[in-house]
């Protein structure tokens, strides 16, 4: 019956959008008005979205935490428990059943989308996202509205540029204006909408086409949100926070590494939490964020016994929790009550997105850096007594820092904030901050962020935001050189002179006796050494390169690429990762180049087979399935050639021992392995069922 349902709409869906694009070209309207008309009307879709999904929460919270615990007066504080267990209930029986995509915090849905598909989402995102985020926020869910409402406005610009039949490049585009849109009327904030859709949905791409569109749905949807809702700032800043002295710039980059560490502790722990529930198969998966909410109200429970932090009716890490975040702002806050609710909040959100809650990280992000702020401020104050500190002035910067270390979004992170304060004052330090937070934790993430994190451990690397990154698609095994040119440690410059003049190589690598990895010497190495007298009797260990950047045959091309433009070097022993003396074979830059034409291969090959299913059902794209191998399932331990798979399914990438590749015929799928494939949306259960084991 679901199927039957199912066929329908996505007939209904494709007769409504032959016709609106048989109604354009018939009008023949100016690609200019099409552009500017379809960012308006999201920009005012979006706007409206937004209202709407912040009344629903509202409903819900009044339902969970008004109606429910004076109808159960008897059994005191336990609603904290039942109420968002069966808030998390409802929404992993939406996710589940409807649309997976809107698990989780949302933006890496739309990253993706915009990466891979064109920036195709499915018109039932915005549906099923609102009702699961409004149900898990409003049920006290731990996450923000702002992730949810930037998906749901990314779906409705994506669901029209599909019905006018846009190109891919104007659908993303809508994308962002939904983004854009999002952030501006959840925050009262139009720039920072637009600096968000630019700076993380579009990756950079600031040209006068993609700025102009998204500042006319930014400002449309900032005008309906201020018209319903008023024209008020997301947070009441009670004083006009600046620098009371000098000294001062130099605590706040004190901040900004703190806040960098908060930053990859929260990320570290929300995928870990993810990866817990994920291997835990004895609950089916739509029951997860049930049991989230109930360890969730456990939590609630425990700490004000456990730390004196009390609460009123809900607790204080419940929700989007920007009352608590004004207490601090207002300097309403002692210092043992602000660690213990930045810990507690830490905990509280990967409990809820790791069990497979929806909702967003932007608010708990802003939620730990005023705790860390103002911690920190008071902290301060305490240990050099005279400073006299404000704490709400360190708790503004510290939410801008904490977000930005998190989601590497520096631009949005300074500009949100200088919108909510209406005070240049207390942009010097909020710059300085930010940028401090920021370099330090791509430094210790290697460039991934909370949302490109979740997408790498898919396999789908996206740089800058935008780019599939090919060269991490292949590995350097399968483009290594094997006969390596080699000389032996006790050769002379004359000898080594001779072998560059008949092999025409530019480099070798040194070994010993056993063959193995000394170092390695160039050619432009023998000609310094050749200037001077003797130099035909001088060992070659007197000129080489000891200290080697090496290469793993398991790494990517990519991994291999970025050491090489470290040091500007020409080529890379490839050593194994247990004797990282033990030649296996050599990388240069001619191999990085066919590395290179092979990753395009494979991943042209992938979106053609995915945009071949796309067509073949007019279902407005495929589903995205994340499965894992489990003991006894019928693919463990099978080659990927070798599977039986349904029609409409393709596997593309898996994550074994934490790395990930592209999948090839050859590979065997071993237990425990995280696999991601491309399925028409009737075919997902029966893909799934290949891969769950005995019960």
């Amino acid at each position: 019956m679901l199927t039957n349902d199912s066929g329908k709409r996505t007939a209904l869906i494709a007769s409504l959008s032959r016709r609106l694009g048989e109604l354009v070209d018939r009008l023949q309207v100016s690609p200019e008005l099409i552009f500017m008309g379809t960012a308006l009307l999201v920009g005012l879709m979006t706007g409206v979205g937004a209202v709407a999904f912040r009344w629903l929460i509202a409903f819900v919270a009044r339902i969970g935490y008004e109606w429910v615990p004076a109808a159960t007066a008897s059994l005191g504080v336990s609603y904290v428990v039942y109420v968002p267990a069966l808030g998390g209930l409802l929404v992993g029986l939406l996710v589940y059943y409807f649309a997976r995509e809107a698990k989780g915090h949302g933006v890496p849905e739309v990253m993706e989308a915009v990466a891979l598909r064109g920036g195709r989402i499915r018109p039932i995102v915005a549906v099923v996202k609102s009702l699961a985020s409004s149900i898990c926020i409003g049920s006290g869910g731990s996450v923000g509205r702002e992730g949810p409402i930037v998906q749901i406005g990314s779906a409705l610009g994506s669901t029209i540029g599909q019905l006018l039949k846009l190109s891919d490049d104007r659908i993303s585009n809508l994308v962002a204006c939904g983004a854009a849109g999002g952030i501006a009327a959840t925050f009262n904030a139009p720039i920072a909408g637009v600096m968000f859709a630019l700076e993380v949905i579009l990756g950079g791409r600031f040209g006068v086409r993609y700025f102009s569109s998204v500042v006319v749905s930014a400002v449309a949807a900032s005008v309906v949100g201020r018209v319903v809702l008023g024209d008020v700032p997301a947070f009441a800043i009670p004083f006009e926070y600046g620098i009371a002295s000098l000294w001062e710039f130099a605590l706040y980059p004190v901040l900004g590494v703190l806040a960098a560490f908060v930053g990859v502790a929260f990320t570290w722990l929300l995928y870990r939490a993810e990866d817990l529930f994920d291997a835990w198969r004895r609950p089916p998966e739509w029951l997860k964020p049930a049991i989230g909410g109930v360890l969730l109200g456990v939590l609630a429970l425990l700490y004000p016994p456990l730390t004196g932090v009390t609460w009123q009716r809900m607790p204080q890490i419940y929700n989007v929790g920007y009352e608590v975040i004004e207490q601090v702002l207002a300097n309403r806050m002692v210092l043992t009550a602000a660690a213990t609710l930045l810990v507690l909040k830490v905990l509280a959100t990967s409990l809820t997105l790791g069990s497979g809650g929806s909702g967003g990280i932007f608010a708990p992000s802003l939620f730990m850096g005023a705790m860390l702020g103002g911690a920190f401020a008071i902290a301060t104050d305490h240990l050099i007594p005279g400073l006299s500190l404000t704490p709400g002035a360190y708790a503004l910067v510290g939410m801008a820092a904490v977000f930005s270390a998190a989601a590497h979004a520096p631009v949005t992170a300074v500009v949100i904030l200088f919108e909510l304060t209406s005070d240049y004052r207390i942009i010097l330090p909020l710059m300085l901050t930010v940028a401090v937070a920021t370099v330090l934790a791509q430094h210790v993430m290697r460039g991934e962020s909370i949302y490109t994190l979740k997408l790498s451990r898919r396999g789908i690397k996206i740089r800058h935001g935008r780019d599939v990154d090919i060269l991490d698609g292949v590995l350097v095994q399968e483009v290594m050189e094997h006969r390596i040119p080699t000389v032996p440690q006790d050769a002379t410059l004359a000898e080594l002179h001779d072998i560059f003049f008949r092999t025409h190589h530019h480099g070798v690598v040194v070994v010993d006796g056993r063959g193995e990895l000394l170092g390695i010497t160039t050619l432009q190495d023998l000609e310094r050494a050749m200037q001077r007298e003797g130099w035909e009797k001088t060992p070659v260990t007197r000129i080489m390169t000891t200290q080697v950047l090496t290469a793993y045959p398991d790494e990517t091309i990519g991994t291999a690429l970025r050491r090489i433009a470290l040091r500007d070097v020409g080529r890379l022993p490839v050593v194994s990762r247990e004797n990282p003396r033990k030649l296996l074979g050599l990388v240069r830059r001619t191999d990085i180049a066919r590395a290179y034409q092979r990753g395009i291969l494979r991943q042209n090959d992938l979106r053609d087979r995915a945009q071949q299913m796309r067509i073949s059902r007019e279902a407005g794209g495929t589903q995205m399935v994340e499965l894992r191998v489990h003991p006894g399932s019928r693919v463990a331990n099978k080659r990927v050639r070798d599977l039986k798979l349904p029609q409409e399914c393709l596997l593309t990438t898996r994550r074994h021992d934490e790395r990930m590749h592209l999948l090839h015929g050859d590979d065997v799928l071993e237990v425990g392995d995280i696999v991601l494939a491309l399925c028409e949306p009737g075919k997902v259960r029966e893909l799934r069922a290949l891969f769950e084991g005995e019960p």
